[in-house]
């Protein structure tokens, strides 16, 4: 068992109350990817060559994919340590002593799934108002929801108008959540559209399968171009029978979006803070944290600025571009599976990131069954953190109850991945796997 494996306390119920190093090849915590022991030792050796391995001054308390489970992300802080509960409702929770010191990152994909946007959203606020030090990454779920509200501003245009159906089904959720508390008599504003004024502003024109190739040629090649044009005439043909099935006509979700656009992007809305205070990548020490994943492109970024110019320039396109933005480099690190579709990550990319001091990648979005994972990929470490937090995806997944979980980086020297999915905590410490060499 690791020596003093967790510096951090917790007493989640169900949560691991023993310790053991990172089994790598074993119960899933490490990927296919030269999963051994020597494999992982060469990687640390050949980074560190590059610059020494820098911890964060505070400890580092990362949550991600909470997918609209507000108990699973209040329950992860409590078993994170912290936050203490101090009532039985959801926010009733204060900071506790190590919660004062650390760093929470949420490592994004907040909505969608569910059972409850808004009350997710509330408990980051929440968290925020009793002064934790929060850093929220923007994940793929939750720019879709950006990107489709502001396209709604936006003179029709081959290159924007298709956003607002391309959030598809998963979206309908949040829309009928906002629906059933901003509406509660079920009565429209005046002011919403007839069913085929709402067609008419919310979907894409015919014209736009047309035109959308010839505007997108000089950014995305020609199978990415089919590949989308197949998804949004699909997205199209299926958005109104998704409605239907969750008991809301397209005029309720006209009305809820323009809600949405309310309290998501005007200054005095309740979730106004949400967007503004997104960032796109965030670096501690030797660690990067996104929420998907590094390429080339965004390593040379970073090597010839910094983060903080990628977050500049997440920004600028965000509000100035969403067509670049949502189809080029920037939004890879918020969905790339390190397929053969993305954007690539070669070990010249790998090189570049640790001549920047990144030496692993801590991020979310590929959801684990079994707690946290190593994946090295190009020689890069990558501590996977997706860990099926949400009901609606363990239920789907074979998962029983809740999530709960959260990986720890702390300036002691050690990565700690604890899950209730998984009876250790798995902690990684560099000296260890240097030492079996």
């Amino acid at each position: 068992m690791a020596s003093e494996f967790c510096p951090i306390r917790w007493n989640a119920k169900g949560f691991p109350a023993e310790g053991e190093y990172w089994q790598l090849g074993k119960h899933g915590s490490m990927g296919k990817d030269r999963s051994n022991h020597h494999a992982l030792a060469e990687v640390l050796s050949k980074a560190i060559g590059h610059q020494p391995w820098s911890w964060p001054k505070k400890p580092i308390l990362f949550i991600s994919d909470p997918h609209a489970d507000a108990d699973a992300f209040v329950g992860s802080l409590h078993a994170s340590g912290g936050i203490k509960k101090t009532g039985l409702n959801l926010l009733d929770f204060k900071l506790s002593k190590a919660g004062k010191d650390a760093t929470f990152i949420i490592g994004g994909d907040c909505l969608d799934k569910g059972p409850s946007n808004l009350d997710l959203l509330r408990s980051i606020r929440a968290l925020k108002d009793i002064g934790a030090n929060i850093k929220l990454l923007a994940g793929n779920h939750d720019v879709r929801l950006l990107v489709g509200l502001r396209s709604m501003d936006l003179v029709p245009d081959p290159r924007t108008e298709h956003f607002f159906v391309r959030m598809g089904p998963k979206v309908i959720p949040l829309f009928k959540e906002v629906f059933e508390e901003y509406f509660a008599d079920g009565k429209l504003p005046k002011n919403t559209p007839s069913l085929s004024e709402c067609r008419r502003k919310l979907y894409p024109r015919e014209s736009w399968f047309v035109h959308f190739a010839k505007e997108a040629a000089w950014l995305m090649p020609d199978e990415a171009i089919e590949r989308e044009l197949i998804r949004i005439r699909k997205k199209v043909d299926d958005f109104e029978h998704a409605c239907e099935k969750s008991g809301m006509t397209l005029r309720d979700i006209y009305a809820a979006a323009i809600k949405c656009k309310a309290l998501f992007l005007k200054p005095s809305g309740e979730f106004s803070w949400f967007f503004k205070d997104m960032q796109l990548a965030y670096k501690a020490g030797s660690f990067l944290f996104i929420h998907a994943g590094l390429d080339d492109r965004i390593a040379t970024l970073i090597s010839e600025e910094s983060v903080a110019h990628l977050n500049k320039l997440y920004r600028y396109q965000i509000q100035h571009d969403l067509f670049e933005f949502y189809y080029g480099a920037l939004a890879n690190t918020m969905r790339t599976k390190y397929r053969d579709v993305d954007m690539p990550l070669s070990q010249h990319g790998v090189e570049t990131a640790y001549n920047s001091g990144i030496h692993a990648i801590v991020h979310g979005h590929r959801n684990r069954h079994e707690g946290q994972r190593i994946m090295l990929r190009q020689g890069m470490i990558h501590f996977e953190g997706d860990i099926t937090l949400d009901r609606h995806s363990r239920k789907k997944e074979g998962l029983s109850g809740i999530g709960h979980g959260v990986t720890v980086i702390h300036p002691k020297g050690q990565v700690i991945g604890l899950s209730n999915d998984y009876p250790c905590a798995k902690v990684f410490e560099p000296a260890h796997y240097l030492g079996s060499q």
